[in-house]
């Protein structure tokens, strides 16, 4: 390959013809500048260097989209990185080769959230990967993905706070696990402060009114035959406590009658057991037992995927449009915190496996404060009523 000398200018560059083998311009200027013209007729700058007694030669960007002084400008500052003991070059084919955004999220799905997250958990961080990070940042790389970028995503989802905090949260999750795993540097997460946004408690209570409406709206559909075991499903959920999963991957093998427990060998908080009421016993020996699960699906040795049907009937003829299938579990606990019946017990019922989950119903639990309250109303009302004129100041 020939090489040549001069200035590069805009005319000397639009001068330069290509001949029938690759040359180089060297500029006159800077010290390993050039320019490559092909014999194709491209033109590329271009930059030379020593690193590690080794020569090399980086790519600064083709003619047309750069100009010659802001080619020169970018050769100057990879020239000043290599004086500083920078080896651009591989710098520029370690980031080729460094991972994005969207292969750092497939590896912690795959090998974090679904070998060590529960199926709901697993389909929730899916779903922020999936329906929000990948589309705007997963061709990023994952080293660079910053602050600024993450705010900005966060930023867009603010008329849907919760999602936008829980993919922050994903993001912290996700970067931790490549961090621990060398897929990427310790501490460079995007995710460290960004401010949250705040987040109303979302527990919704049925009062008795409304309890009234939803059982009417129950008898009326069970009355209609519609949605087959939906309603007893909801029912269930309702005078149980559980979880939706917990009942739709219910298994006939796994429920006692006699005793009145259901026996989960896996659920969000591991092993656990549920005490049944009367009202729940009566509704699950009056289903059929036509295969598997207790809540069949189509094929009745596959449990019933999901409730929407059902549920959308239910809470429109009883006039609940903005109740949650999940808001079944916070009445049954609500009901037995209003009762007086404590915290544990209530938590218990519940499958909490800490007694800190259990506190967000400790304002409903007002039983032995008003008692308390009432002991020292009463106390004082008695001291007030038992003051006689003996004790008056004569005037």
């Amino acid at each position: 390959m020939s090489t040549r000398t001069g200035r590069l200018t805009k005319r000397t560059v639009d001068a330069a013809a290509p001949s029938l083998e690759r040359y180089i311009v060297w500029d006159t200027e800077l010290k390993g500048f050039g320019l490559r013209v092909e014999p194709s007729g491209t033109k590329s700058f271009l930059v030379r260097y020593r690193s590690n007694g080794r020569k090399r030669f980086l790519s600064v960007g083709r003619y047309g989209p750069l100009t010659p002084d802001v080619a020169r400008g970018l050769a100057r500052g990879l020239l000043a990185s290599v004086d500083c003991g920078q080896d651009p070059a591989e710098t520029r084919l370690k980031n080729r080769q460094a991972i994005n955004v969207r292969d750092l999220a497939a590896r912690f799905l795959e090998d974090h959230v679904d070998a060590k997250r529960k199926g709901s958990t697993a389909s929730h961080y899916r779903s922020a990967i999936v329906l929000y990070l990948l589309p705007t940042l997963g061709a990023r790389k994952a080293y660079d993905l910053t602050r600024t970028d993450l705010a900005r995503l966060h930023l867009s989802m603010k008329h849907i706070p919760y999602r936008a905090n829980h993919v922050l949260a994903v993001v912290a999750s996700m970067y931790s696990f490549g961090a621990k795993h060398g897929i990427v540097p310790d501490g460079v997460s995007p995710a460290l402060g960004i401010e949250r946004y705040p987040e109303p408690r979302r527990e919704r209570f049925l009062s008795s009114n409304e309890l009234a409406r939803l059982g009417e709206a129950f008898r009326h559909l069970e009355v209609e035959g519609r949605h087959g075991s939906g309603i007893a499903a909801l029912r269930l959920l309702l005078f149980s406590g559980a979880r939706l999963r917990e009942i739709l991957h219910l298994r006939w093998e796994n429920v006692d009658l006699e005793r009145g427990m259901l026996f989960l060998p896996d659920s969000k908080t591991g092993r656990k057991t549920i005490v049944l009421g009367a009202p729940a016993i009566t509704i699950l020996a009056s289903l059929n037992r036509e295969g598997t699960y207790v809540i069949p699906g189509k094929n009745f040795d596959q449990p019933r995927t999901d409730l929407k049907k059902p549920w959308a009937a239910a809470i429109k003829l009883a006039d609940l449009p903005n109740l949650r299938i999940h808001d079944l579990r916070h009445s049954f606990a609500s009901v037995g915190a209003g009762a007086g019946l404590g915290l544990p017990i209530v938590g218990k019922l519940l499958g909490h496996s800490q007694a800190a989950t259990t506190e967000r119903y400790a304002h409903l639990d007002a039983g032995p404060v008003r008692r308390a309250a009432d002991m020292i109303g009463n106390t004082i009302s008695a001291a007030l009523e038992g003051i006689g004129s003996s004790h008056l100041k004569s005037r």
